[in-house]
């Protein structure tokens, strides 16, 4: 062992199902000797990394606005009046929408 090139050995335990997976992108790249490949994209690979947050900040704006549609359909439906004031309120978080997603679509350029 000693007169090894690499004399480090790594251990990674995993599961089956990571097993498969693995072994089924081994075969994409053809190769057979799973240290290899393994050592490869330790090496060489990459993460991919995408930041969600301006998504998670929209589909909270999202809720919120269908709740206050909500809220104005039931007293509509109701026989009650409808105010400016929660009309205004929606153009608003709709417009915050539109923005954010403005902001979304420039960012990915």
């Amino acid at each position: 062992m000693v007169n090894r090139k690499r004399p480090i050995i790594l251990r990674c335990p995993v599961t089956a199902e990571e097993r498969t997976l693995i072994e089924r992108k081994m075969a994409q790249l053809q190769t057979k000797r799973i240290g290899a490949y393994l050592r490869k994209m330790a090496i060489d690979g990459y993460i991919i990394y995408v930041d969600t947050r301006d998504i998670k900040e929209m589909n909270k704006l999202l809720s919120a606005i269908g709740r206050n549609i909500n809220q104005v359909a039931k007293r509509v439906n109701a026989g009650g009046p409808t105010y400016q004031a929660d009309m205004e309120e929606i153009w608003e978080r709709l417009d915050q929408i539109w923005q954010l997603q403005r902001r979304i679509l420039l960012s990915q350029r």
